[in-house]
């Protein structure tokens, strides 16, 4: 698995060296950093900028590029005793899905679950999620009625983020709480949205349709953790 950029290889380093399997570098590095580098014990291979670009996939790499052991995802089983879940119902686009995990770590949130898909491009995840996606941890349920039925079996409610919903300040929130994000294009399914507990919203100043959901999110994440 490669990853890309000096912020998030420096990350890496910092946070989770064990991970690491070797370093590609397209440029000579600093004194500084490259002191880092020797300490975590990875070798390191010097790669040309047309290597480079094709591992990143035409990617920013900075001239930054590290091989990684595979992320592994958490088993869903271990996220059933948490008290406050995220559950993206069917989001498909890397950078929102990344953003919504890093915001959810940054906030308080317990773990998220992504659902509604079956494969995550973890490369790419790992990358908008600023490497968040390391210390938190991330379930893949594929079906969304089923997760959103268990979850309702240890007693968790179910809020559903909706443009026709209540706003967050005037709910009172249970304690063992899922806060639910639907698809960027088509938001939740009809029948996901039937097992809701409620629905609830970031209620606007001015006119205006809505947020992007990762905006969104952080404003509900936050709102919710602190209620």
């Amino acid at each position: 698995m490669i990853v890309y950029g000096k912020q998030i290889c420096a990350f890496l380093m910092e946070r989770h060296p064990e991970l690491i399997e070797r370093f590609l570098l397209v440029k000579e590095v600093g004194k500084k950093e490259f002191s880092k580098i020797k300490k975590t014990g990875k070798p390191v291979e010097r790669i040309d900028p047309k290597r480079a670009q094709a591992l990143a996939r035409g990617g920013n790499h900075q001239g930054w590029l590290c091989e990684i052991k595979p992320y592994r995802y958490t088993d869903f089983s271990k996220l059933k005793d948490m008290d406050f879940l995220i559950v993206l119902a069917g989001l498909t686009d890397v950078g929102n899905i990344g953003a919504v995990i890093r915001s959810a770590y940054a906030l308080g949130a317990d773990a998220v679950i992504v659902s509604g898909i079956k494969r995550l491009q973890s490369e790419a995840v790992v990358r908008t999620s600023a490497g968040a996606m390391f210390d938190m941890p991330v379930a893949i349920v594929p079906n969304l009625l089923d997760l959103l039925n268990e979850l309702k079996q240890k007693g968790f409610t179910l809020y559903a983020a909706d443009i026709e919903g209540e706003p967050i300040e005037k709910i009172d929130l249970k304690a063992k709480r899922v806060l639910i994000l639907g698809s960027e294009g088509e938001g939740i399914a009809k029948r996901a949205m039937e097992r809701m507990d409620k629905k609830i919203k970031v209620e606007m100043a001015r006119e205006f349709d809505s947020l992007n959901v990762s905006a969104a999110a952080a404003i509900l994440i936050y709102r919710m953790r602190h209620a």
